[in-house]
């Protein structure tokens, strides 16, 4: 977000910014802001609507269709880094999964933001190029972090893939 004091990384077209839940009743230890991220591909900003089919006496024409819960799927961020302050590999996030691995519990939770942004290996223009859009979910968990396979050649990035578990999903207003 725009108080973010992280510089831009131009080689990632998504940013994520994990902010401790105010949902959670955590130790003033945990930190506010957990990191900022940038990688290269996003998928799972997908709610699915279940709806429930009502037979109703006396309509023998259809079904009525009611509305029942939303489901969210897992978040996938694809090939990037989570950074701290000074733009090197963030312990806190890798903390905050080993904490949970270990058993550490109340388990801390972290909303995000997802800013998408678009053609952000052209142009001229200087500094951080607004976002087009940003997603935001509520009450992130790690579901998953798959490492590179590290090759001293190619000095690959820290997070192939990091699934977040998270209960809700939206569409921030410009």
């Amino acid at each position: 977000m725009a108080d973010n004091p992280q510089p831009f990384l131009l080689s990632f077209a998504f940013r994520i910014q994990l902010l401790r839940s105010a949902s959670t009743g955590q130790s003033p230890r945990d930190p506010d802001r957990l990191g900022d991220g940038g990688f290269q591909e996003c998928a799972g900003l997908e709610i699915e609507q279940d709806v429930q089919e009502y037979l109703e006496g006396g309509r023998n024409d259809g079904v009525v269709k009611r509305v029942g819960r939303a489901k969210f799927q897992n978040i996938v961020l694809k090939r990037g880094m989570i950074f701290g302050d000074d733009g090197t590999l963030n312990r806190d996030f890798w903390n905050w999964m080993q904490g949970i691995v270990s058993g550490a519990r109340p388990v801390p939770r972290y909303d995000g933001h997802i800013e998408v942004y678009q053609n952000v290996f052209g142009g001229d223009a200087v500094g951080a190029p607004a976002p087009v859009a940003i997603w935001h979910f509520d009450r992130g968990l790690p579901a998953k972090v798959v490492g590179p396979q590290l090759n001293g050649k190619t000095g690959e990035i820290a997070i192939e893939e990091l699934h977040i578990a998270h209960e809700g999903l939206r569409l921030l207003p410009e």
